[in-house]
Order: structure tokens, then C-alpha cells, then sequence
């Protein structure tokens, strides 16, 4: 007799409950993936701070916009080589699921600041040429089936001159971010159109990425530019990029915590539904375990097949589960809060767990097997 057969046909004894049973660890499996995935990718978001960068935000918050005249001034502070403005909006393509974030900026320079972010020297100069241009993230290409030349329509509540919230760009450029994937999520458009042809807000920019020589002077160097705007109506905050990310991350809340607190009650909730299932199969099969003793199955080869049986379930079901996590993930990047492919660390990661939950859950059935005595199990029948 082989023991795979046996552990199956014994896991679909009853198989309206196994299916039930299975459906809910793969669900609880994909909502494990989603979560934690976005968690690994926002926490790897900002990894590849570069020392050299520095970022000039309000004060008051790091959304507050502050004039674009500033760059000028900011520039002229010693010990800094280049710097840019950053605004932009946030918009929707086709439906509102899929959310976007366009950075209007100065291209060349932007590109300049970010060496890592690797666009073809051509499609730069395409993008200097077409006033409405964009250069779009790879991932973004891939999520929406974009090719260069494409025209894609932004819905956002950014309202433009003549009174239409709709924004057309055409495409001239991708660019990726090989080091850094999970920054590859946004839209650049040219600073100078997005400026003249919006209504509310003119002149202003929300940051002013600077990019210094000597990063052993960026504290005297953030201190020197604050200093210029002090008192004024737009005061300033000058910080390194590690800082500046991190304070955007805080804003969308702990989403570590939380992320982590509702993966925890779902698996908690999972752990008692395993083993009740566990439990009332080995209940209903008891002479049949018996049987197995009586024809020369020991106690520990028993209590192993309960376990496997336990294992094959939950590592099945938590396989389809995050199966489905990985091809669902990549549409987060679309949305701009994850990475293009679920990582493989999360994966291992959750089958791990499921062979932790199906051994907990399997090993109170596994010890009642274990302990069952033939006569007695028979006399039952």
C-alpha cells in the first residue's frame, strides 16, 4: 500500500468540507500575499538613497506647494551642483482603480540628479522637443499594453485653463530603475507645459530635489538653504532623501502594523479552522486508523499520515493562494503602491507558514491517532 493514495483519498473523505476548508486558506493566502508584498516593497522603498541628494519641502507640510521662483536662490547656495522642482498631480486612466502619479519637472535635469534611472539618450531628446511628452516607468508600459507614440488620457481633479480636468500626454520615452524597482511607478511630464496650462497654483512646485557636491556638508548645506526663506510666507525644510522618504511613508500611516495585524487574525482564525477540520476527520475515521494498526501500521507510521494529510492540505491550498498573490500583484504597480512581481522572499516566506499552521493544527488529531487503542476504537463501531 502506498501512503500518497491513502492521504488522499482519506483528504477528500468528505469533499464539500475539504473544498470549503481549502477555499479559505487560499484566500487567507492571498490577502497574505497582497499584504505583506506591498509591505516588502514599501519597505524597500528608499533603499537606494543617494547621500548626494537633498530635498527642499514646506515647513508646514511636505505637500504645501512653494514657489518655483525659489530654484533660482536655492541654486546659488555654495556646494550645490544642480537642482530641479518637482509638481504634478495625481489622475486615473480609464477607471479610478488605476491610479496615477505624474511628476511635472524639468526632464533632462530630473534625469541628471537620478543617474540610476536609465532612460535612452534619444527619447530624452524627444521629450525636449514634445511639449505634451511623458516618459513613462517600464512596469507602467507592461501593466497597460503602452507602446512609445501611444496618447494616454489622465482624469485628474487638477483643473486646466480652459475648465477640462482631463490631461493628454503623449508618450516619448520609458525609463526603469534597475537598482531600485519599486521606484519605477510614475509618469514625467515637462514642468513648463504642466505649469502654463493649469489653472489654481501656478508658479508653485511641492520640492525641490537638490543634488550636492560634498555629501559631508549636506547638514551645513540644508541649514544654509532654510536660512534664506526663514520668516518668509513659505518657510522651507531641507532634508536628505532618506528622510524625505521616510516622511512620505509616515503619512500614509503604519501601514507595517497594520498590514501585519490583519495577516496575524486571519492566520489565527485559519489556525482553529484547520484543526477543527483535522479533528473531525480523525474522529470519523476512527476505526479505520484502528484497522491500519490491526493490520501492522505502527502508532508512529499513523500519526505521520495524519500529519501529512494535515501538511498536503494546508501547503496545497496556501500554493494556490499565493499563486493567485503573484499574478494579482503586478496590477499594484499600476496603482502605485507596489512593485511589478510579487517577491520571492514573501513566498517562501508564506509556505513556511503554512507548513508551521498545518503541523500546529495537525498535531492534536495526529496525537489522538497516536494514542488510539484498537479494541476500544472497534467496540465503537
Amino acid at each position: 500500500m502506498k501512503f500518497f493514495p491513502l492521504v488522499w483519498s482519506s483528504l477528500w473523505r468528505k469533499k464539500a468540507r475539504t473544498i470549503f476548508t481549502l477555499l479559505s486558506i487560499v484566500i487567507a493566502f492571498l490577502l497574505f500575499g497582497l499584504l505583506q508584498g506591498i509591505n516588502a516593497w514599501m519597505s524597500a522603498f528608499g533603499t537606494g538613497s543617494n547621500a548626494n541628494r537633498l530635498y527642499v519641502v514646506s515647513r508646514v507640510s511636505q505637500i504645501q506647494p512653494l514657489p518655483s521662483a525659489y530654484l533660482h536662490q536655492i541654486e546659488a547656495v555654495p556646494g550645490i551642483r544642480q537642482s530641479t522642482y518637482i509638481a504634478g498631480f495625481t489622475g486615473f486612466y480609464q477607471e479610478k482603480r488605476n491610479t496615477l502619479v505624474a511628476f511635472a519637472t524639468d526632464v533632462k535635469t530630473f534625469f541628471n540628479l537620478y543617474p540610476e534611472w536609465q532612460v535612452a539618450p534619444e527619447q530624452l531628446a524627444a521629450m525636449s522637443r514634445t511639449r505634451a511628452g511623458a516618459i513613462v516607468a517600464a512596469p507602467l508600459m507592461r501593466a497597460f499594453g503602452w507602446k512609445i507614440g501611444d496618447r494616454i488620457p489622465l482624469r485628474t481633479s487638477v483643473m486646466k485653463r480652459d475648465g477640462s480636468a482631463d490631461w493628454d500626454f503623449e508618450i516619448v520615452g520609458i525609463y526603469d530603475v534597475p537598482s531600485a524597482p519599486a521606484e519605477a511607478n510614475r509618469i514625467l511630464v515637462n514642468y513648463a507645459y504642466f505649469d502654463e496650462a493649469r489653472l489654481l497654483e501656478r508658479g508653485t512646485a511641492w520640492a525641490f530635489v537638490v543634488a550636492v557636491g560634498d555629501p559631508s556638508r549636506s547638514a551645513q548645506i540644508c541649514t544654509a538653504v532654510d536660512a534664506l526663506f526663514v520668516n518668509s510666507a513659505y518657510e522651507t525644510v531641507t532634508q536628505d532623501e532618506k528622510a524625505y522618504v521616510q516622511g512620505q511613508l509616515r503619512q500614509l500611516g503604519d501601514v507595517s502594523l497594520m498590514a501585519n495585524a490583519i495577516v496575524a487574525a486571519v492566520l489565527f482564525t485559519l489556525l482553529f479552522l484547520t484543526g477543527n477540520t483535522m479533528m473531525q476527520s480523525v474522529r470519523e475515521r476512527t476505526p479505520e486508523l484502528a484497522i491500519l494498526k490491526t493490520v501492522g501500521f505502527s502508532d508512529r507510521s499513523v500519526t505521520i499520515l495524519v500529519l501529512i494529510e494535515s501538511v498536503l492540505l494546508c501547503v496545497l491550498a496556501a500554493s494556490l493562494g499565493l499563486a493567485a498573490a503573484a499574478a494579482v500583484f503586478p496590477v499594484t504597480a499600476a496603482l502605485g503602491i507596489g512593485g511589478s512581481a510579487l517577491p520571492l522572499k514573501v513566498v517562501a516566506f508564506g509556505l513556511a507558514i503554512a507548513v508551521a499552521l498545518a503541523l500546529v493544527s495537525g498535531v492534536p488529531p495526529a496525537w489522538r491517532a497516536q494514542r488510539l487503542v484498537i479494541v476500544e476504537a472497534l467496540a465503537g463501531r
